[in-house]
Order: structure tokens, then C-alpha cells, then sequence
């Protein structure tokens, strides 16, 4: 059975690494009491169920079933490229995860083959968090905010430019970066205890068994790796307080220096919610005045960090490419050849939609007069704006570069992402032992 052909909730469990861990004792009752405590407002059920009409619902599974496809199929916006020499500066911090002042431009992702925006190992880690969310999963019920059929038709309200160019690839140098030694002072910095070793295609630091302070770094294109300090953040004596910005984004930056890295090389976001015991942080790594699809992401508590992960593999240059210009990437829009897809949810999505009040039917829907037109909903989208940068882009042989890449935005504020390489550059042959691009 290929991975395609497995239930994606089967390769979930199968990628937790936390699957075999019992929860310690009085865990159960700890969570229980911190969801009834004092001053938790109860929910009216049938209220919530009026409220969040099938529209809504419609939507929200949408959502659910993004999320769902970057867990299974692949993240962007993950990734530490610790120890290189090609991040740019800039401090940017913020609440909602967005720098502030003149910091750099926002990441930019490129689908992945046959499903959502690509990313890395921790995709199959069980991490369920992106600044890019793929449409992989689409309805076509042009009554949502957006339409969300998977057909599209695209047209330009700005000028295209006609003028290609060169531009600087970048790739992640796994190989080299898969020591003893860089792992060990990788996991040492993070607290875990013990020696590197590899076991089951992973590198391993401290037990696995929920026991302690555990490391774990997969052997892939990225060395993607996460890390658990073996501590339950949610074991309050009072109610649950999640550290502050400012020393959250602190202790992050002391991270990065243990770690022999030059702190201000990155820009640093941070949020958390109300009611949570923790605060995450996001480390991104900085080049050419662009935040690449790759963070290391931390989760802090009062006592400090809780977990993380990211990539531990660096990232070193690779030469330069032909691109093609502005008006060639739009017209790779409508090629099948390039499978653009909806990379960013557009505004309405991100902002939250309320439904209307439902009102429960009272019969089945009327068949059509025969002859009656049959529905096949395209969805209308207008590019207001373009720009050329750099994203993570997972080869056949498992490598991963930083290619290139046209980020398009449309006048809903979603956007859409094709490869600027040229064609003279690009191998069209599908994947040995692969039908249709699926690798058996």
C-alpha cells in the first residue's frame, strides 16, 4: 500500500511521536479542572448550534480539512537553518505574528505535488500550524465568502511585466549537517540529556518513552526535529499564566546565542491565546529581505520552554536560475503543468465568518428540468499584485531547495504560487516508479 492509498488519520498516528506515551497520572484530572474553573463561562449548546448554521459549518470543516492536509501532506513555514551565513537581519516582534517596522516580507510557499503547501518532516511529526494554508479540500458552493471550487479562471488588473531575469537558489545541506556533534549541542542547548544516536531513519536524543527530556530529528531533506523538555504546562497550582512577549521573545534570542548563532540574524514573532499556559515563538530565518517558509518554533511556559521543532539542517547557497517574468508566471497560472493552487486563505477566511441562523429543511432538494443547465461553479480571480521571492520546494530524491518562486495575490486577498524557473531548468519527467507523479 503506497502513502496515498493509507487513512490519512492512520499516518498521523503513525507519524506521533508520542503515540506509545501514557499521560502521567492525574493528567486527565488536571486538564478537567483548569476547563472548569472558576470564571469559565458555560455554553449554551443549542444557542452555539443555531448560531454556527450549516453555512458556517461548511466553512469551518473547510478549515479543519487545511488543516488536516498540512498535517498529512506537508508545512510551510517550518524550519531552522541554524549556523548559516546567508540570514539577513531584523528584530520584528508582534503579538498576531507580524513584524513590525521595516521588517522583512512575509514567507511565500509553493503547493506541493499532488496536495498542499509543501514542507517538511514535521508534517508527518503531527505539527498542525502554518502561516500558508493550502485549498486542497474544496467545496463549490459559491454561496461562501470566496469561491472555493478547485476551478479557477484567472485575469490581471495590473501590468504584467515582460522581463525575465536571473535569481539566487538557496538548498537545505542536510548530509552535512547530520552529526553527532551538531544534533548533541543541538538537543544539549534545549536541555535534553544524553548521547546522539540513530534509530528507526532518526536521529534520538534522551528516552523516548515520555519519561524525560526527549529529542528526535528525522533524516530527511531538512533534518526536521522536534523536541519535548518533559514537562506539562498545564500542571498548575493556580490558574494557568502564559509567560509575556517581551521575555518569551528574550529567552528565544538566548537560545540562539547558546546555540553559537548571532541573534539579530532573525526575526522573531510571537503569540499565544487567552486561557493558555503557554506562549509560542517563531525564530525565521532571513534571506534576501525575505522570510523563508522555514521557523524554528518554540513553545514557552512560566518555566520555560515546553517544546519546539523545526529543521536543524543548514542552508547554504546554490547558484542562480533563469526566471521567467511576471506575465509568464501568470500565465502558469491556468497551466496544469505548474498545479497553481490557493496558497494563503483569502481575508474573508482569515478573519473569521459568521453564519447566518439555520433554519432546518423541511423537504429534499427539487430535481432540475431536464435540459436545465448543470452547475460547474469556476471561480473568478483577479490578481491585483505580484512579487518574485523564495520557497521550499521538496525534490523527488527527498533533497529540499529554496527555489525561486512567484507569489500572486487576488483581489480577495488570497494568493497563489508558481515556480519562476525557467523551463530550460525544470525536469518534467515524473518520479522513477511513479504513476502520474504518485511514488509507489
Amino acid at each position: 500500500m503506497n502513502a496515498h492509498d493509507q487513512d490519512p488519520v492512520d499516518r498521523l498516528r503513525e507519524a506521533d511521536p508520542a503515540a506509545d506515551v501514557e499521560p502521567r497520572e492525574g493528567f486527565a484530572d488536571a486538564v478537567i479542572a483548569a476547563a472548569t474553573a472558576e470564571g469559565a463561562a458555560p455554553v449554551d449548546l443549542d444557542a452555539e448550534r443555531a448560531r454556527r448554521g450549516p453555512r458556517r459549518m461548511a466553512v469551518l470543516a473547510i478549515a479543519a480539512s487545511v488543516a488536516l492536509a498540512l498535517v498529512v501532506g506537508g508545512l510551510a513555514g517550518y524550519g531552522l537553518a541554524a549556523g548559516q551565513a546567508t540570514a539577513g537581519s531584523g528584530t520584528g516582534s508582534s503579538d498576531a505574528g507580524v513584524s513590525d517596522g521595516d521588517g522583512a516580507a512575509p514567507p511565500i510557499s509553493l503547493p506541493r505535488e499532488g496536495g498542499p503547501a509543501q514542507g517538511g518532516a514535521l508534517a508527518d511529526r503531527g505539527a498542525a500550524e502554518s502561516g500558508s494554508q493550502d485549498l486542497s479540500a474544496q467545496s463549490s458552493d459559491t454561496s461562501y465568502p470566496y469561491g472555493y471550487s478547485s476551478r479557477s479562471s484567472f485575469r490581471s488588473s495590473m501590468l504584467l511585466s515582460s522581463s525575465g531575469g536571473r535569481a539566487a537558489a538557496y538548498g537545505y545541506d542536510a548530509a552535512a549537517s547530520s552529526t553527532a556533534e551538531k544534533v548533541g549541542a543541538f538537543a544539549a542547548a534545549l536541555g535534553v540529556e544524553g548521547a546522539p544516536e540513530i534509530r528507526d531513519g532518526m536521529w534520538v536524543v534522551g528516552p523516548q518513552d515520555g519519561s524525560a527530556a526527549s529529542f528526535s530529528a528525522s533524516l530527511d531533506g531538512t533534518l526536521g526535529f522536534w523536541f519535548w523538555s518533559g514537562g506539562d504546562p498545564w500542571a498548575c497550582s493556580k490558574a494557568c499564566v502564559a509567560p509575556e512577549e517581551g521575555p518569551a521573545i528574550a529567552a528565544a534570542r538566548d537560545l540562539m546565542t547558546r546555540l553559537g548563532e548571532d541573534p539579530a540574524a532573525y526575526e522573531y514573532t510571537s503569540e499565544t491565546w487567552e486561557g493558555s499556559a503557554t506562549r509560542s515563538v517563531s525564530i525565521w530565518t532571513v534571506i534576501d529581505g525575505q522570510r523563508i517558509d522555514s521557523a524554528l518554533h518554540l513553545d514557552y511556559a512560566a518555566e520555560g520552554i515546553v517544546s519546539g521543532y523545526g529543521a536543524l539542517a543548514d542552508i547554504v547557497p546554490f547558484g542562480e536560475y533563469e526566471v521567467v517574468s511576471e506575465q509568464e508566471a501568470f500565465e502558469r497560472l491556468s497551466d496544469p503543468r505548474f498545479g497553481a493552487q490557493l496558497t494563503t486563505l483569502p481575508e474573508a477566511l482569515r478573519e473569521g465568518v459568521e453564519g447566518e441562523e439555520w433554519t432546518p429543511p423541511t423537504a429534499a432538494p427539487s430535481l432540475p428540468e431536464p435540459g436545465a443547465s448543470v452547475s460547474w461553479s469556476v471561480n473568478d480571480v483577479e490578481i491585483v499584485s505580484a512579487r518574485l521571492g523564495l520557497a521550499s520546494h521538496w525534490q523527488a530524491d527527498g533533497s529540499v531547495l529554496l527555489v525561486p518562486t512567484y507569489e500572486f495575490t487576488d483581489s480577495a486577498g488570497g494568493t497563489w504560487s508558481v515556480i519562476a524557473v525557467a523551463e530550460s531548468a525544470l525536469d518534467f519527467s515524473s518520479a522513477e516508479g511513479s504513476h502520474y507523479g504518485w511514488i509507489e
